[in-house]
């Protein structure tokens, strides 16, 4: 059984100490209500998936216009929680990991959605934490609330159009964060006008990714500053490449250890994400572990934090930078 959702901690409290939070978790184990498989205020069928939209397209005409609204006030990152979270410090014992999904949409593109994915999470009840693209939001307005409705989901900030924020500056780095947390404020409104109850989704998001996994001194300020906290992660499906269902679900499975954090891609990139699913969250139940949000593994321990932001090891997402500086396109990206 899924743990059910732990609300983040205030930023002025970044974690609780450890004899505390284990018992907390175990307390959530022992009287855990059974979690909804879908929001109450979208009917089963406007929820499932439908053929083809999962395929991403040429973007054709002028994009949608963004509303000139003003974004609600951020409280920045406090300093023991700046910089790059890639995984999480758990209390002996308990196994808990974050399955993440981003939703990218660059320009001069309509990304698709992977709704067999998102399906079969909510059928299985694992929750999951995704990272919104503000164009993407946009583009998939009925999908973007949906999600953000789901009690078992949450939804963070992965910039307008997926630039490179290790490359851009200045006023149009600060646009494509702030942007996507007013595309999401819209798709919240909507998820509202349906009639969902939104008591535990923010008013912006909390939670960032950095495009290609890159960043700049500025671009992680602008973020913390704003209120988010910059999520990566310690295991990458490699989901864009061709590797298959069982060697991507295994390679996984290798790598997963209590408190990681694993990128995937729900927005069609991620190739036979959905089946690789169906092996690795069997698996990983067989070993014992329990799936949360990013935001609920963190209030469960002590995140580990990087000054900068990297893949693998520090250095490698050069290429991604030398990509964008030159205009090169690199298909497989985070």
């Amino acid at each position: 059984m899924p743990l059910p959702p732990i609300m983040p901690l205030p930023f002025s409290l970044p974690f609780r100490p450890a004899a505390l939070r284990h018992a907390a978790i175990l307390l959530a184990l022992a009287f855990a209500m059974p979690a909804h498989a879908a929001p109450a205020c979208y009917a089963p069928n406007a929820l499932q998936a439908r053929p083809g939209e999962e395929i991403v397209r040429r973007a054709t005409g002028a994009p949608a216009p963004l509303p000139d609204i003003r974004l609600p006030p951020a409280q920045a990152v406090p300093a023991a929680l700046s910089g790059s979270i890639r995984r999480v410090d758990l209390p002996a014992g308990v196994k808990l990991v974050a399955l993440t999904f981003d939703l990218c949409e660059a320009s001069g593109e309509v990304s698709g959605y992977d709704g067999a994915l998102v399906d079969y999470l909510r059928a299985e009840k694992v929750p999951a934490t995704f990272f919104g693209g503000g164009k993407w939001i946009l583009s998939h307005p009925d999908r973007a609330a949906q999600i953000l409705a789901d009690p078992i989901f949450e939804m963070g900030n992965h910039t307008w159009s997926h630039a490179n924020l290790a490359v851009k500056t200045g006023e149009a780095m600060a646009r494509q964060v702030d942007d996507a947390d007013t595309a999401f404020v819209l798709a919240r409104a909507n998820a509202a006008q349906a009639g969902c109850m939104l008591e535990k989704v923010p008013a912006r998001p909390a939670l960032f990714r950095f495009p290609y996994g890159s960043c700049s001194v500025e671009s992680m300020s602008h973020v913390n500053e704003t209120g988010h906290l910059a999520i990566q992660w310690d295991v990458d499906s490699a989901d864009p490449a061709f590797l298959g269902a069982s060697l991507m679900a295994q390679n996984m499975l290798r790598a997963i250890r209590p408190g990681s954090i694993v990128l995937m891609h729900a927005n069609g990139r991620g190739k036979h994400t959905a089946e690789a699913l169906k092996l690795l969250i069997p698996a990983l139940r067989a070993k014992g572990y329990g799936f949360v949000t990013v935001s609920d593994l963190i209030a469960a321990g002590k995140p580990v934090i990087a000054a900068t932001c990297y893949s693998e090891r520090p250095g490698d997402t050069r290429v991604y930078d030398e990509a964008a500086r030159t205009g090169r396109h690199i298909l497989s990206r985070p």
